[in-house]
C-alpha cells in the first residue's frame, strides 16, 4: 500500500534549514503534504553554499529539499511578519530549528501562532531543548551524542577513543524522525479535539531514547555498558567487521547459534566456549576473512544463510541488485549532476518529484495561494 498521499491537503510552513529540519519536511512533502520553505530574503537556508558543490546549489540541498516551494519572507520586518502570521493562520504545521527563545523574540511564537490559529502544530527542533539549562548553548550532532550516552557507545576498544558516527544520528534520528511521528500524532490528536500543540523535540533527548534497551540492563552487570564490551557493539567475535585480502571489509552478524554453525562450516572455523574461546573465534575470523577478497567472500557466503554481508562504499550501494529489485534510487534533474540521485524513505516513492527550489522561486504562487 502506497502512502505517498498520507498528508495530502497538510499545509507546512518550513522555517528551518541545514539537515535536521529540511530532512524532516522532506519526508512530510514524500507523503504529500504542501511544504513551503519560508527563508530570510538574503540568504536562505545556506546549505545551498555547503561543500562539495557542481555547477549549481549542494547537492546535500538538492536532495533533502525535493517537492518543495521556497518564499522569502524577512521576519523582522513588521509588514513580512504580518504576511508570515497570516499564512500560519491558514497552515497547519510550523517547522522551525531556532535557538529557544527566537521565535518568540520575532513575534511568532507559539502563543502568536495560536492566536490566529489554535489548530496550529509547531514543531521546535532543538539541541538541548526549549528548556533548561542547555537551552541557549549551541552544539552540533557529536554534541548532542556526546552527552546523551550514544558517542561513549561506539567504538570496538573501551580503553580507546570512542568512534565518529558515520551519520548524523541525533540529527536526522534524535531530531528529523522523532519530530515527524510527532507531527502526526499531533494531527491525529488534533482530529479529536481540535487544538494545535507546541511539540519541543531536543535531538539530544532523541538520541538518547535509542539507548532504552542499554540503560535496562545498566544495574544488571557490575561494570556500566560501553564501547567493545557489549554484544551488539565489539564485545563478540561473531558480531563485527573483519578485513578481507583486498583491504575491504565484511560484516559478521552470527550472533545465533544456527547461523554461527553454518559460518564456521564454510569457513572452517573451530568453534569452543568461554571467554578464551570468543578470542580465538576473533583470531580465526581475522586471519580466515584475510584469506579471501570481499566479493569471493560474498560469492561465498550468498549461498549460505549466515548473517554476513559485504562492507559496501557509497558509489557502491545504489548498484547492489537489492536496492535495484526494491527501487530505493530515483532521479530527479540530470543524471550525474550533483543531488540528481535521490534515495526514497521505506515508506515509499514520493508523491512527486520536483527539484529543490531557488530562494523565493514561488514568492506570486504560494501568497496568492495562502490569501496574503
Amino acid at each position: 500500500m502506497s502512502l505517498a498521499h498520507a498528508l495530502r491537503g497538510v499545509k507546512v510552513l518550513d522555517l528551518s534549514r541545514l539537515l535536521p529540519g529540511p530532512f524532516l519536511t522532506m519526508v512530510l512533502s514524500d507523503l504529500g503534504a504542501d511544504v513551503v520553505k519560508v527563508e530570510e530574503p538574503r540568504k536562505g537556508d545556506y546549505m545551498r553554499d555547503f561543500p562539495p558543490r557542481g555547477n549549481g546549489p549542494s547537492g546535500r540541498y538538492l536532495t533533502v529539499n525535493r517537492n518543495k516551494r521556497s518564499v522569502t519572507v524577512d521576519l523582522k520586518s513588521n509588514r513580512e511578519r504580518e504576511r508570515f502570521l497570516q499564512m500560519a493562520a491558514r497552515a497547519d504545521v510550523v517547522v522551525e530549528s531556532f535557538r529557544p527563545g527566537v521565535m518568540d523574540r520575532l513575534g511568532v511564537g507559539y502563543p502568536a501562532l495560536r492566536e490566529r490559529n489554535e489548530g496550529i502544530i509547531l514543531c521546535s527542533i532543538s539541541g538541548y531543548g526549549q528548556t533548561g539549562p542547555y537551552r541557549d548553548r549551541a552544539g552540533h550532532d557529536i554534541n548532542y551524542l556526546a552527552l546523551a550516552g550514544v558517542l561513549a557507545m561506539s567504538g570496538q576498544d573501551p580503553d580507546g577513543p570512542p568512534a565518529m558516527s558515520g551519520v548524523q544520528i541525533a540529527d536526522l534520528g534524535g531530531g528529523a524522525l522523532w519530530s515527524a511521528l510527532g507531527i502526526v500524532a499531533a494531527l491525529i490528536d488534533r482530529g479529536r479535539t481540535g487544538q494545535g500543540t507546541h511539540l519541543d523535540i531536543s535531538m539530544t533527548e532523541g538520541a538518547l531514547a535509542m539507548l532504552a534497551s542499554e540503560f535496562g540492563i545498566v544495574d544488571a552487570q557490575p561494570t556500566p555498558p560501553t564501547r567493545g564490551t557489549g554484544l551488539l557493539n565489539g564485545g563478540a567475535a561473531r558480531y563485527g567487521v573483519y578485513r578481507t585480502r583486498d583491504g575491504r571489509y565484511l560484516s559478521v552478524g552470527a550472533l545465533e547459534p544456527q547461523f554461527l554453525a553454518r559460518l564456521a562450516e564454510v569457513a572452517g572455523l573451530e568453534l569452543s566456549g568461554g571467554p578464551a574461546g570468543d578470542e580465538d573465534l576473533r583470531r580465526q575470523l581475522t586471519r580466515i576473512v584475510a584469506s579471501k577478497t570481499r566479493d569471493e567472500w560474498t560469492d561465498i557466503l550468498d549461498r549460505h544463510d549466515c548473517c554476513c554481508e559485504p562492507v559496501l562504499e557509497l558509489d557502491e550501494v545504489a548498484d547492489h541488485p537489492l536496492h535495484r529489485n526494491r527501487g530505493l534510487f530515483f532521479e530527479i534533474g540530470d543524471p550525474g549532476s550533483a543531488g540528481s540521485l535521490q534515495v526514497r524513505t521505506p515508506l515509499g516513492m514520493p508523491a512527486a518529484r520536483r527539484r529543490a527550489p531557488e530562494l523565493g522561486e514561488h514568492n506570486d504562487e504560494v501568497f496568492k495561494e495562502y490569501g496574503v
